[in-house]
C-alpha cells in the first residue's frame, strides 16, 4: 500500500474542493491534497460553457471553464497538491485517514490531520423516477447531454422534451436550441419553477420555450429510439389527470428532475446526516459529527449557485486547517438550527458557540413562493435578525446573517412570515 500523509486531505477537486483548498493553505496549512477521481480538476463546471458564474463571489460574469480556472491558478500558485485518477474507497472518522484507488499506485492510504468531503451530487435518474414505457435510446439526464454536446461535441437529438425545470434543464433548453434542436416543451410537475428565475427569462422565454408547470410525463413512447411522451396535467396530489393527457412527438427526452449528494463516503463513515438535504449535519465551521471531518458544497445541501458554493467551502477549508493546527475556537455552547414557518431546511443545522462573538450566515430555502415576506431569526423569545424580501422561492437558495453574541437560548428558529 502506497502511503501519504498531509496536514488536511480533500476528497473531490471541483468549484467546493478547490475552494476550500485555496482556504486552508491561506489559513496556514503546510500540506493540502485534493483527491480527485477524474483525470483533471474543476469538476462539473468543465462542460458548464455558458456565462452566469462569479457574479457575487468575483462581481463579473463568467464561463464555468473560467470561474474553476481561477481557484485552479490559486490553489497550484499556492502549493496544493492533487492526486488525480484516485477513487476513494472509505474516509476512516476516528483517524482521519482516506483510502483510495490511485491509477499509478494502486491501493493508497492517505493519513490527514483533517479531512473534508467535498464530493457534489449526482443527478436522478430515470430509474429513480420510475416513468411508464419501453427503454428506448434517445432518454439523457440534462448533465449527460450538456458534457455530450459542450466536451464531446455530439449531438443527442433533433425534436427535444425537456422533463423539469432545474437549472440544468433550462440551461439544456437554450443550448439545444442554439445548436439546431427544436425544444417543443419544458414539463414541470410542481406549481412553480424549480430553478432560478433568470434561468427561466433568458433561456425560455427569450426562446419562446413552452413551460408547463403542473404537468408531468406519464408515458415514453417508442422501443429503440424514442418516438414522443405522453403527458398530462396533475392534480393536488401530484396525480396525473387522464382527460387531460397530450402527445407530443420527439426523439429525445432530457432529464431535469434534481441531484442527489454524493454521500455514500459519508454514511459509511457513520456521520450524522440529514434525511431532508440528504448530507451531513455541520455548524457553522462546516465541521461535522465526526470532528476532524468537515464538508461542504453540494454534498452538504444543493446550491443553486456555484458562489454560494465558494463561500461555503472557504469557510471548510478555513476552519479545516485550524482544526489541523489545533486552533479551532473552543465550544461554549452548542446550539440547534430549527426550521420555522414556511422554512424546508436549514444550513448549517447547529452553532458551535464560542466566547468571542463572530457573524454567522444561515442558509435556507423556502417550501413555498411567497411575495412580499419577512425572515426572522428569533432565539428565545427575541428576535435577532429580520429581512424583507419581495419575493421567495424555493427554487432560490435564501440567506440571513447574526452575531452570536446575541443567541441566549437552546434554539436559533428561523421563520418566514408574511408582511402585514
Amino acid at each position: 500500500m502506497y502511503n501519504l500523509t498531509c496536514d488536511v486531505a480533500i476528497v473531490g477537486g471541483g468549484p467546493a474542493g478547490l475552494s476550500a483548498a485555496v482556504a486552508a493553505k491561506k489559513e496556514g496549512a503546510e500540506k493540502v491534497l485534493v483527491i480527485e477521481r477524474d483525470e483533471s480538476i474543476g469538476g462539473i463546471l468543465q462542460q458548464c460553457i455558458h456565462p452566469g458564474f462569479g457574479l457575487s463571489y468575483f462581481k463579473e460574469e463568467l464561463t464555468g471553464p473560467e470561474y474553476a480556472g481561477r481557484f485552479a491558478k490559486d490553489a497550484v500558485e499556492l502549493g496544493v497538491d492533487f492526486l488525480l485518477n484516485s477513487m476513494v474507497l472509505e474516509v476512516n472518522e476516528e483517524t482521519n485517514t482516506v483510502i483510495c484507488i490511485n491509477s499509478e499506485y494502486g491501493l493508497t492510504e492517505v493519513k490527514a490531520s483533517s479531512v473534508i468531503l467535498a464530493m457534489g451530487c449526482r443527478e436522478r435518474t430515470r430509474a429513480n423516477i420510475m416513468i411508464p414505457g419501453a427503454r428506448p435510446a434517445g432518454v439523457y439526464t440534462a448533465g449527460s447531454a450538456q458534457r455530450l454536446v459542450n466536451r464531446q461535441n455530439q449531438m443527442v437529438g433533433k425534436k427535444v422534451v425537456i422533463l423539469g425545470s432545474g437549472d440544468i434543464g433550462m440551461i439544456m433548453a437554450r443550448r439545444m436550441t442554439l445548436e439546431g434542436a427544436e425544444v417543443l416543451a419544458v414539463i414541470e410537475l410542481m406549481d412553480f419553477l424549480a430553478g432560478l428565475t433568470r434561468n427561466k427569462v433568458q433561456c425560455l422565454d427569450d426562446f419562446g420555450i413552452p413551460l408547463y408547470l403542473s404537468h408531468t410525463i406519464t408515458k415514453i413512447d417508442g422501443t429503440r429510439r424514442v418516438k414522443g411522451i405522453y403527458f398530462a396535467q396533475v392534480d393536488a396530489n401530484k396525480k396525473p389527470i387522464k382527460e387531460t393527457e397530450q402527445y407530443i412527438e420527439c426523439d429525445t427526452l432530457l432529464l431535469s428532475v434534481g441531484l442527489i449528494p454524493e454521500n455514500e463516503l459519508t454514511r459509511k463513515a457513520g456521520i450524522e446526516m440529514n434525511p431532508i438535504t440528504n448530507g451531513p449535519k455541520v455548524n457553522q465551521y462546516m465541521q461535522t459529527s465526526a470532528p476532524g471531518i468537515f464538508a461542504c458544497g453540494n454534498v452538504v445541501h444543493v446550491n443553486d449557485l456555484v458562489d454560494n458554493v465558494s463561500t461555503e467551502s472557504m469557510k471548510a477549508g478555513k476552519y479545516a486547517a485550524q482544526y489541523a493546527m489545533n486552533k479551532l475556537p473552543k465550544t461554549v455552547k452548542a446550539v440547534q438550527n430549527v426550521s420555522g414557518e414556511k422554512v424546508r431546511y436549514l444550513c448549517p443545522h447547529s452553532l458551535s458557540v464560542a466566547e468571542e462573538n463572530e457573524k454567522v450566515t444561515l442558509y435556507f430555502r423556502v417550501l413555498h413562493p411567497e411575495l412580499d415576506a419577512t425572515i426572522l431569526v428569533k432565539s428565545g423569545d427575541e428576535i435577532i435578525a429580520k429581512k424583507k424580501r419581495q419575493r421567495v422561492n424555493p427554487g432560490e437558495m435564501e440567506n440571513i446573517s447574526f452575531d452570536t453574541d446575541k443567541v441566549n437560548g437552546n434554539n436559533v428558529v428561523v421563520e418566514v412570515v408574511k408582511e402585514a
